[in-house]
C-alpha cells in the first residue's frame, strides 16, 4: 500500500466539487479511519478543507470540501472592468456562460473603440 499524504487527501477532495463524505474518502485512499481521520485534521488545521456534519443512511459522518482560497485582485479585472463572475452565483460552464460571454464583448467593443 502506497503511503497517502495530506495532499493526496486534498486532491481527492478538491475534485469533488460538491465535496466527498469522509467516510468515502477513506475508501477511495484506501486507509484505515484512523488514517483518513489524522489526514482530515491536519488539512482542517491548515485551511485547506471545510467539514460539516452529515448523517448517510443514519450513520453520521463529514462532509468534506475544499476551502475557497481568496481571489487575488489582479486576476478580478480585465483593464478597469470588474469581471462578472466575482458576484455570481450560477454553477456553470466558463465558456457557454452568458453572463462572462457579454461582458467580454463589451470590453472587445471598448477596445475597438479607443
Amino acid at each position: 500500500m502506497t503511503v497517502k499524504t495530506e495532499d493526496d487527501a486534498f486532491e481527492v477532495i478538491r475534485s469533488h466539487r460538491r465535496g466527498v463524505l469522509q467516510s468515502e474518502l477513506r475508501k477511495m485512499l484506501d486507509v484505515d479511519s484512523r488514517k483518513c481521520s489524522r489526514l482530515v485534521t491536519k488539512l482542517i488545521e491548515d485551511g485547506r478543507v471545510e467539514r460539516s456534519d452529515y448523517r448517510k443512511d443514519g450513520v453520521k459522518t463529514f462532509l468534506l470540501r475544499a476551502s475557497r482560497a481568496p481571489a487575488d485582485p489582479s486576476l478580478l479585472l480585465a483593464g478597469t472592468e470588474l469581471i462578472p463572475c466575482v458576484v455570481c452565483e450560477h454553477e456553470c460552464v466558463v465558456e457557454e456562460c452568458p453572463l462572462l460571454m457579454d461582458w467580454m464583448y463589451q470590453l472587445a467593443i471598448e477596445e475597438i473603440q479607443e
